[in-house]
């Protein structure tokens, strides 16, 4: 089972030069198929002179959607060894397209694999990333009376306050990494003498 995976911030490019042809990575975060060929699309509206724009992108979290190009390469050494480079890269929901101009000399199946693959590896240099783990949303009902004792076990525990509501009552709504659940609702119910309410949410990616 996936426990965590890597998640784009923002995209990139990269540039090599293998023999006077130039091979330009462009990676960008895309969460459909919709969205990775309208980037796609887009590459290649960009670089409409260029002789092939080959891809490869990864979109969801377990067992993710796979899907590469060679774009009149031979097959096998463009889009194959840009997705290998995804799959190293631990990197969901990302498309990355590769554009070749063409520099006169040809390069041999070995070749182009490495300028494929350093040209991906480039892009992703420039690229920031979020790792994403397993987590529970759980929202802590509290009055103020122990709302300092659950602060302050929240704030020692490795967990993300997304939230934080004051009304008539305090509440925390938190992203709890799967395997600190059950200790922290057990803390937190002692703490409060079982008086705060404490609401689990479905498992998910964060």
């Amino acid at each position: 089972m996936l426990e965590s995976y890597l998640e784009l911030i923002s995209g990139g490019e990269g540039e090599i030069v293998e023999k006077k042809s130039r091979f330009i990575g462009q990676i960008q975060p895309v969460h459909s198929e919709e969205e990775a060929y309208a980037f796609i699309e887009q590459i290649k509206k960009k670089h409409y002179d260029a002789r092939h724009n080959c891809f490869a992108f990864s979109i969801g979290d377990e067992m993710p959607l796979l899907r590469f190009s060679d774009d009149g390469e031979p097959q096998g050494t463009a889009g194959k060894p840009i997705l290998e480079v995804i799959r190293g890269s631990e990197i969901h929901n990302i498309c990355i397209v590769v554009t070749r101009y063409f520099g006169g000399t040809l390069l041999g199946t070995g070749g182009l694999v490495r300028a494929y693959s350093e040209a991906a590896k480039e892009a992703l240099c420039a690229c920031e990333t979020k790792r994403l783990q397993r987590i529970y949303p759980v929202t802590i009902t509290t009055d103020y009376t122990d709302m300092g004792k659950i602060q302050y076990l929240i704030s020692n525990a490795d967990v993300r306050v997304a939230d934080k509501e004051f009304t008539d009552a305090v509440r925390f709504f938190l992203e709890v990494p799967v395997d600190l659940c059950d200790k922290l609702v057990a803390d937190i119910t002692e703490a409060s003498g079982a008086k705060a309410t404490i609401e689990i949410g479905d498992e998910l990616f964060g």
